[in-house]
C-alpha cells in the first residue's frame, strides 16, 4: 500500500472477465470454481497499475502462447494498459499445489484429523509461495495487497485447472 493511502483512495477492481477463447470452458465444478473466484477477488480487493491514479479498473483474463495476459481498463471501459506474464515461473508451484490439494482433499476422507491440518498447512504454504511469487512477477507494473494477490493466484490455478 502506498504511503499515506487510505483504504478509500485505492484503485480496485470493479470487473474480472476471463477471455473464454484462450481459456475456453471446463467441467461445472470447475466453472463454479471460477466463478467463485472471481466474486471473491471482486468483493475485496487493492489493484492498481502503475503509474495510473487510484480508481476503479476492469480486468480481463487470458492466456496467449503460455502467457498471462492482464488487460486493464478503466471503470468506464476505455483500455489502460496490457501487461503480460510468463507463466513458466509458475509452474512448478501450481503443480505442487494441485498435488496437495489432491491429497488433501482424499485425506478428507480417511485420515486422521492431525494429517488434514498437516496437509492443510502445506497447502496454505505453497498457496503463499505462489502468491508471493505473483508480486514479484507484477512488481513496477500492478500493485496489488497480499489478499489481491492470493485470491489472484487461486484465479491463475483455477485458470490451469484442468479436472
Amino acid at each position: 500500500m502506498r504511503e499515506g493511502a487510505t483504504r478509500g483512495q485505492r484503485g480496485r477492481l470493479v470487473a474480472v472477465t476471463l477471455d473464454e477463447t484462450s481459456i475456453g470452458r471446463s467441467t461445472p465444478d470447475i466453472e463454479h470454481e471460477r466463478r467463485i473466484a472471481i466474486y471473491d477477488l471482486i468483493e475485496e480487493n487493492v489493484f492498481e497499475p502503475v503509474g495510473r491514479e487510484p480508481g476503479d479498473y476492469r480486468l480481463n483474463l487470458s492466456i496467449v502462447d503460455r502467457r498471462l495476459v492482464f488487460d486493464i481498463a478503466d471503470g468506464e471501459g476505455q483500455q489502460v494498459v496490457t501487461h503480460i506474464l510468463s507463466l513458466t515461473p509458475f509452474r512448478r508451484v501450481v503443480k505442487d499445489y494441485f498435488m496437495i490439494c489432491d491429497s488433501y482433499y482424499q485425506a478428507i476422507r480417511t485420515a486422521s484429523p492431525s494429517q488434514i491440518e498437516a496437509i492443510d498447512m502445506g497447502r496454505r504454504g505453497l498457496h503463499n509461495e505462489g502468491s508471493r511469487l505473483l508480486v514479484e512477477r507484477l512488481e513496477g507494473k500492478i500493485d496489488i495487497d497480499q489478499d489481491t494477490s492470493r485470491r489472484l493466484f487461486t484465479l491463475l490455478c483455477v485458470l490451469h485447472w484442468k479436472g
